[in-house]
């Protein structure tokens, strides 16, 4: 019988992971519990993926604010520190904003504007055109920022970041001031160590702060690159991707993994005799129309996944070929010669016109994003995604 549905995406539930637990078991075990539940079958070329959340859980890998302040300390001397491109986010910044000021004595902490890099914002367009700002080249310093725009509170939180940010890094016993810039060489008028905390733009930023003469330059990917006083790490990325656990503890983003997923693999192709791609994904890479957000707070989508996700998809755009290639076909004929086109295509259609407006991201991106939406950020509960028929197509039965 012909199949009449394509790709299917389930938020599997498991338990609540603790430091230690065995993910591997964990993993296959409430996948095969799920199909048997629901009557699915695992086929060839499913994914199954998992939350960075759990996996970092599972590892162990936390730090507390005071291993931060003492890695800051060692790494940036512990005086002034400029802190520049933080994202606005009391999950993602705020406690690591706590531990780096507990490391220095003031903090000159630099925003971007309107707003941060993945599009928090602290002012409108609109708002900058009013006032006559360029952001572009001004540098605000905060009662310059008050004076014109008097208090913002983000869209969706409610908080006033300015004053927040400030907040914490006085009740964490450093001094504080505050300017707005979006030219990252601005912070070396106040200090030359540095701390950007932007996390697509930072192998750039770092760049230019050092051509400029910075004395220390440090990314967020490099605090905590390595255990202090036993504390976890991320050699990789550091403070990248972390997330808040309580108020004086970071869960850091996965440290390696690959062999997490590969094991995964294994164990599913022993149990069902079915090849599965197995990957680890955090944030979705997709836009928020209504607040401009940028969902990608992580470093990457996926930090590990296994070799069959490796790629971009080679896929034909079927509106294409039914307008221009078929447009004198309908009906059965027209169905087949999409199909034949399909079966012949090339392995890279990079330049064909037949594929253009697919889309050109890599794969783990995409499937992250539909695992990230599937999983939800909430109590959905289900940490544990399995997506199929994501590689099959028109033709396939």
């Amino acid at each position: 019988m012909e199949r009449l549905v394509g790709t299917v995406s389930r938020g599997i539930r498991g338990p609540i992971i603790r430091e230690g637990d065995n993910l591997v078991d964990i993993t296959v075990n409430s996948v095969l519990a799920a199909a048997e539940s629901e009557g699915f079958e695992l086929r060839d070329r499913d994914v199954v993926a998992l939350t960075e959340s759990i996996v970092a859980r599972a590892q162990g890998n936390y730090v507390t604010v005071q291993d931060i302040a003492a890695d800051v300390k060692a790494k940036l001397g512990g005086e002034t520190v400029g802190v520049i491109f933080p994202i606005l986010s009391r999950n993602r910044f705020a406690i690591n904003l706590k531990g780096i000021a507990m490391g220095c004595k003031k903090v000159v902490l630099m925003l971007s504007y309107p707003s941060d890099e993945v599009g928090n914002a602290l002012l409108t367009w609109d708002q900058l055109d009013e006032a006559g700002i360029n952001p572009y080249s001004d540098v605000l310093t905060l009662a310059k920022y008050r004076e014109l725009f008097g208090e913002n509170k983000h869209e969706f939180t409610g908080v006033d970041y300015v004053q927040y940010y400030s907040d914490i890094i006085t009740e964490a016993g450093a001094e504080v001031e505050v300017i707005f810039a979006n030219r990252a060489q601005t912070i070396l008028d106040y200090t030359d160590c540095v701390i950007n905390c932007d996390i697509h733009t930072r192998v750039r930023t770092k760049r230019l702060l050092k051509e400029a003469g910075a004395k220390v330059v440090c990314g967020l990917d490099d605090i905590m690159t390595a255990s202090v006083n036993g504390s976890g790490f991320n050699a990789k990325y550091g403070l990248l991707g972390s997330n808040k656990a309580t108020e004086d503890k970071i869960k850091l983003f996965p440290q390696e993994c690959k062999q997490l997923v590969l094991d995964i693999q294994a164990s599913l192709l022993e149990k069902t005799g079915k090849h599965v791609e197995v990957m680890v994904y955090g944030d979705g890479a997709f836009k928020d129309p209504q607040g401009k957000i940028w969902e990608l707070a992580d470093p990457v989508v996926s930090p590990a996944f296994t070799d069959g996700l490796i790629g971009t998809p080679n896929e034909l755009k079927l509106k294409y070929l039914a307008d221009n290639d078929f447009a004198n076909l309908s009906g059965a004929e027209l169905k087949e010669a999409i199909a034949n086109s399909i079966k012949t295509k090339q392995d890279n259609l990079v330049g064909n016109m037949a594929s253009q407006g697919t889309t050109p991201r890599q794969l783990t991106d995409l499937i992250g994003s539909l695992c990230d939406l599937t999983s939800g950020s909430g109590d959905k509960g289900t940490p544990i995604i399995l997506i199929q028929g994501y590689f099959d197509n028109f033709t396939t039965n």
